[in-house]
Formats: structure tokens, sequence, C-alpha cells
């Protein structure tokens, strides 16, 4: 537990100047900052070299902060992440309060209730949604475990946690989209 604290203050601190994260997610490795931070956020899509016209998954720690982020959360959202069986993202209409470059053409915004310990401690702290998308270039393969991120990622982030280094996590969270109008798209099951 100790060592969970001290990593999270580590990251916190980075997160609040800007910087970028290396974490492990309740799925694969997540490159992080702040979500409310353009900046921040367009530094991860120079790293990734990826166009900002493809968003990123915010990480919320609870329902209470994903309601602070979208202008009206479908009922059917909640249930969802209430029972899910894997981590789940919403993709959710007329997002709020995050950086203009982390939203989608469309108006939309991927987000996602973290699960993790490490995860739901530092967004308690830090008190704003963070930016979680997988450590890779884009069109690389997704690491499956720490072992597979490329030194291109681990040099270009300001800090990379040290906890779950040896954990295999292959599995991308499942991504549905909830329309304000009742449509629900699965997009990656």
């Amino acid at each position: 537990m100790k060592d969970l604290l001290s990593e999270v203050n580590k990251c916190h601190d980075i997160l609040a100047k800007g910087g970028l994260i290396l974490y492990p997610t309740d799925t694969v490795w997540g490159i992080g900052c702040d979500a409310t931070n353009a900046v921040a956020v367009e530094k991860i899509y120079k790293l990734k070299q990826r166009s900002n016209s493809k968003t990123m998954i915010c990480l919320v720690a609870n329902d209470f902060m994903l309601e602070q982020h979208v202008e009206k959360v479908p009922e059917l959202a909640f249930d969802i992440i209430d029972l899910a069986t894997k981590p789940t993202t919403i993709v959710y209409e007329s997002p709020k309060g995050v950086a203009a470059n982390l939203i989608a053409n469309d108006n939309t915004l991927a987000i996602r209730v973290a699960k993790d310990q490490f995860c739901q401690y530092l967004i308690k702290k830090f008190k704003k949604p963070i930016v979680s998308t997988s450590a890779n270039i884009a069109g690389q393969p997704t690491p499956t475990g720490f072992k597979e991120i490329a030194e291109e990622i681990l040099k270009g982030v300001d800090y990379v946690v040290n906890l779950d280094r040896d954990k295999i996590n292959s599995t991308p969270s499942s991504i549905i989209m909830l329309g304000n109008d009742g449509t629900v798209k699965v997009i990656r099951e």
C-alpha cells in the first residue's frame, strides 16, 4: 500500500505540471495526462504520432465525476457501468470540462469509470479525469505487458509508474456508444 500511495503522489505531481505518465490501467498499460490540459493532450498525440482527429479515452473515478464531464448521462450508462463484467468504455455525446482537442468532431468523448485501485486512487487525488491511451505508436500493436512497450514511448513520458510491471493484460476495454436519443452501438466487444 505504501508503494501504491507513493506512486500516486509522484504521478499527481507530474500530471499537475502538465506532464505525461506511463501507467498500468484496468486494461492495458496506458499513456496518461490531465484530460483538461490541451497542451498535455497534444503531447500525447505527438508522442503516439497520431492525428488528433482520433480521440482518446478518459478515465474518471466514479459516477459523480462522470456527470461533471457529460452534459446528460443516459440512464442506461449507469446500468452498463454497474453490470459490466469487464472494463467498459462508453462514448457520450456533449462532453464538457475537458480539453477541446480530446473531443471528437462529432462532439463525443469516450469515458470509462476506472475500477483499478491505482487508477481510482490517482484520479480521486487529482480530482480531474485522466487520459488513457494505449502505450504504443499509432499503427503499432498494443503492448500486452510492460516489457513490450517501445523505448520511444518509455523515453517520451515524464514518469513511468513502478507497479504491475510483470502483469500481462492484452484485453482492451469494450466500447459502447450511447446516443442521447437512446441509440446503442457496440464499437468494440
